[in-house]
């Protein structure tokens, strides 16, 4: 029966979720490029992705489970949010289910990916190239400006997907956006998104997925610098291993 249930999940897989989620792809992305031409950039940086990450999430088979929203203070945002890097699912989980709008802050690389490239430029999304110092300035520019208008900014800080499903050590350069613009971090712990798609992979396994959402954390601007920046980092890591399952 497993073999027989593999077979008709593959036949499900290539020839109804792949194409119906390539399709909504398409079209949720021409959906935010003609509505940010219209003017409705923040409408569409937020709702049209919701949309497309559930129907993402449904189509494979991947039911979600969030914890935590009461931890999202709505009234005191906006936020600098961070959560640990297992796979391309990640994206999904957190554009479909956080529930308050961001930015990301994502890899030059992924702007030529079609379709969804140019609907994450024409949103207000925030791309860096972490090997040009200029970019990094001008990373540190647009954030301000996204954080102006009251939206929060989301960042993998291990820079990239794990190879293993552990954690990886985390960069500073969030942390460094969190200080020099004065907003709290919320960490986020990731589950089930390295099972479901590891890196390097393109068939998808049905999985059940978990979101844990922990209260904000704030730099303690009291305490010197970089000492009190680097406590941080180590705090957050701990938040979201705390709730990080074994893959």
């Amino acid at each position: 029966m497993k073999v027989l249930g593999r077979f008709l999940y593959a036949i499900y897989y290539w020839l109804v979720a792949c194409p119906l989620f390539i399709i909504s792809t398409i079209i949720l992305s021409s959906v935010t490029v003609v509505a940010c031409y219209l003017g409705f950039q923040k409408w569409a940086g937020y709702w049209p992705g919701t949309l497309w990450s559930r129907i993402g999430l449904t189509l494979f088979l991947c039911p979600i489970k969030v914890e935590g929203r009461e931890n999202i203070p709505y009234k005191s945002g906006p936020f600098v949010v961070m959560a640990n890097h297992q796979g391309a699912f990640d994206i999904l989980m957190m554009y479909g289910y956080l529930s308050i709008p961001f930015r990301w802050v994502m890899k030059q690389e992924l702007r030529s990916v079609p379709f969804m490239g140019k609907a994450c430029a024409m949103a207000g999304f925030i791309f860096v190239d972490e090997k040009t110092p200029s970019s990094i300035k001008g990373t540190m520019s647009s954030a301000r400006k996204v954080l102006s208008e009251g939206t929060s900014i989301f960042i993998f800080p291990e820079g990239s997907r794990t190879k293993d499903g552990k954690m990886r050590r985390f960069k500073k350069g969030g942390f460094m956006m969190a200080y020099e613009l004065n907003v709290p971090i919320i960490p986020v712990t990731i589950n089930g998104a390295f099972k479901a798609l590891p890196r390097g992979t393109f068939f998808v396994r049905p999985t059940r997925l978990k979101l844990t959402i922990h209260p904000p954390v704030e730099i303690d601007k009291e305490e010197p610098f970089p000492q009190n920046m680097l406590g941080t980092v180590q705090k957050v890591h701990e938040i979201i291993s705390s709730s990080l399952q074994p893959s």
